[in-house]
């Protein structure tokens, strides 16, 4: 376990004020277009992201989604 930190009474030296760096509220929200769209896949796919997407209680659509995303993200970089 790792020792405590003792705090003193001691000056602290010379503060200054830091501009705050968050974005608002309406920049946190990422929101993009999606497009339906219909697509066949095999039957052993769909179930294990339907059971992955039951261990962490979230939907299997979205991890799917969420994977092609990134297979985007990654050669969209190299091209």
């Amino acid at each position: 376990m790792k020792s405590r930190i003792k705090y003193t009474d001691e000056p602290m030296g010379k503060l200054r004020v830091v501009k705050n760096y968050l974005p608002p509220p309406d920049k946190l929200v990422l929101k993009e277009e999606n497009v339906k769209v219909t697509i066949s896949l095999k039957k052993s796919s769909v179930e294990f992201f339907k059971g992955e997407a039951k261990k962490h209680r979230t939907s299997y659509q979205k991890m799917i989604r969420q994977v092609i995303d990134w297979y985007t993200s990654y050669y969209k970089k190299s091209a």
